[in-house]
């Protein structure tokens, strides 16, 4: 998961390619487009926009130099990156005459996680965009992946076995960059029932949703104008909806963890302003096995130390216990500060960041990204 925030004051601030007035439209009355349904792919893996929110998202840990024979290389030489593009359909007609109506928004977040040892330690970058659609600036392609906001891009191919993203940023105010290529190494994983993912007590509070995870990533990674050659493990995430946060609920925290042994493990739950859980879910895959999806009463989060930001005085816990099916886990992160402000574009405030996963006894067993919203304000949809 990885939501932006909706709400039409953060629209409006600062963003002068933007009209006045605009927002997140209503779901035409009788028109769902989050039903269960099929799957249907290549179509599937493209923009569907219609839907009044999508996003595809990508997390992972790369290291430079050689990796080990799993492909997950040293934890110490290790660095996270995420890039997330971000569709959201307007409230104006999809048939208004004019080219430039603004019908759909884009956003793209990108962030590099440097740790260097303890969790207090280390460094984030961080840059964000957002355009309307069209004129070759920013664009969402249906039938297959192929987003892309000025010069960054998130584009997906067909090769044998699989798919091939092909991720690029570039951030002069953050001085980085990187070219990754991202080979699926598993079969899709669909989340929820065959895509169809329950996220609230109401059938509308849905979405749909697949995960690419154990994505094997080679290519350049540049910080400070210097470039180096890196591999890693990366996880993809690709949802839409229409409706997701139930009124009760002021932001969610999840996981999508790859597995050291070739698993996967998606947890999350959707989040009171008490703290309390509104509604849960996820899912767990062995490594060659069947996807066990958990229901809602079978996920459980415990949040543990917590983190206070300097910026926003929100409080993160930054270590989780959280129990599932599959086992009780922890959840470490590599550093604590990992906050991204994004008020110049989708408006949220939230943590996401390079995380560790830890079984009962304490060893490490799995990498990937934690992300929790709403601690510094109310997630607006």
């Amino acid at each position: 998961m990885a939501l932006p925030s909706l709400h039409r004051r953060h629209f409006l601030r600062g963003l002068a390619v933007l009209p006045c007035g605009l927002h997140a439209g209503p779901v035409p009355a009788g028109e769902p487009t989050i039903s269960p349904r099929p799957l249907v792919f290549p179509a599937d893996h493209g923009a569907h926009p219609a839907a009044r929110l999508e996003w595809w998202y990508v997390t992972g840990a790369v290291q430079s130099g050689a990796s080990t024979p799993d492909g997950h290389g040293s934890s110490a030489d290790c660095c996270g990156f995420q890039v997330t593009f971000f569709r959201t359909r307007t409230d104006v007609a999809a048939d208004h005459p004019s080219r430039f109506a603004a019908r759909q928004l884009l956003f793209a977040h990108a962030a590099l996680t440097e740790p260097t040892g303890a969790a207090q330690l280390g460094h984030l970058r961080h840059d964000q965009r957002i355009a309307r659609s069209g004129f070759g600036i920013a664009e969402a392609a249906t039938g297959d992946t192929a987003v892309s906001l000025r010069d960054w891009q998130l584009m997906r191919e067909a090769h044998p076995g699989g798919s091939r993203y092909r991720a690029r940023v570039a951030s002069d105010s953050a001085r980085f960059a990187f070219d990754f290529s991202l080979a699926t190494t598993q079969p899709l994983l669909l989340q929820g029932d065959a895509g169809y993912s329950r996220k609230g007590p109401q059938p509308e509070q849905a979405s749909h949703y697949y995960s690419q995870p154990q994505l094997r990533v080679s290519g350049t990674l540049m910080r400070d104008g210097v470039a180096q050659p890196v591999r890693g493990t990366a996880w993809l995430d690709h949802e839409w909806s229409d409706s997701l946060l139930d009124r009760n609920a002021v932001g969610w925290d999840w996981i999508g963890m790859n597995l050291d042994d070739g698993g996967a493990l998606t947890a999350f739950r959707l989040r009171s302003a008490e703290g309390d859980t509104v509604y849960a879910g996820g899912s767990f895959r062995a490594a060659g096995g069947v996807t066990r999806n958990f229901s809602a009463d079978e996920v459980h989060f415990t949040p543990g130390r917590l983190w206070v930001s300097p910026a926003s005085r929100a409080k993160y816990p930054v270590e989780w216990t959280i129990s599932t099916p599959a086992g009780r886990y922890t959840v470490r992160t590599r550093l604590d500060a990992q906050e991204l402000d994004s008020r110049t574009s989708t408006g949220a405030i939230y943590w996401e960041g390079l995380s560790e996963l830890l079984d009962d006894t304490g060893r490490r067993v799995g990498t990937g990204y934690l992300e929790m919203t709403g601690y510094a304000g109310r997630l607006m949809l």
